[in-house]
């Protein structure tokens, strides 16, 4: 299955086809709003500013899984991310990313990309994973990896 054959929910609530970034880099994130890792919100807001003109395109999901460090509805999550981090990159619906509720896109993503000695379970908020232009999943990131580390192998797909 093609990255490109999933569909998802934006925080608004509309249905959306990542074929919409077909030809795009992505980066992919689980995120939370009550993390010790949320102020990487900024960085990849950064990222998204000084990149998509280039072809980046950053994908935010919220994700409530890890210590629940994401309760709130997601017109108070997109409230909160746009307030205090600015967020202008494209945000989606809360969902889960382990289990037997995993949203298909990140179990594709998981099956692509594997964690720390080869498991797939995401284990925190902020988990990236960098998709080329062509839908190849490229390379997963963990929560502590920040989003200006990753700049330099964005750049190479750009």
């Amino acid at each position: 299955m093609m990255i490109y054959n999933y569909k998802v929910t934006t925080i608004a609530g509309d249905e959306l086809s990542l074929q919409e970034y077909q030809n795009k880099a992505m980066l992919i994130v689980n995120t939370a709003s009550q993390c010790g890792f949320t102020p990487q919100l900024a960085g990849l807001e950064s990222l998204y500013q000084e990149l998509s003109g280039q072809g980046l395109i950053v994908l935010g999901f919220p994700c409530n899984q890890f210590g629940k460090q994401d309760p709130k509805s997601n017109d108070e999550i997109a409230k909160f991310c746009e307030t205090k981090y600015q967020v202008t990159f494209p945000l989606f619906a809360k969902i889960e990313v382990n289990g037997r509720q995993a949203h298909p896109l990140f179990q594709y993503l998981k099956s692509q990309a594997r964690g720390v000695l080869g498991s797939s379970a995401i284990k925190w908020n902020f988990t990236k994973f960098l998709v080329d232009q062509k839908g190849n999943v490229v390379k997963r990131y963990g929560p502590n990896e920040r989003p200006e580390l990753i700049k330099k192998d964005i750049l190479v797909l750009l």
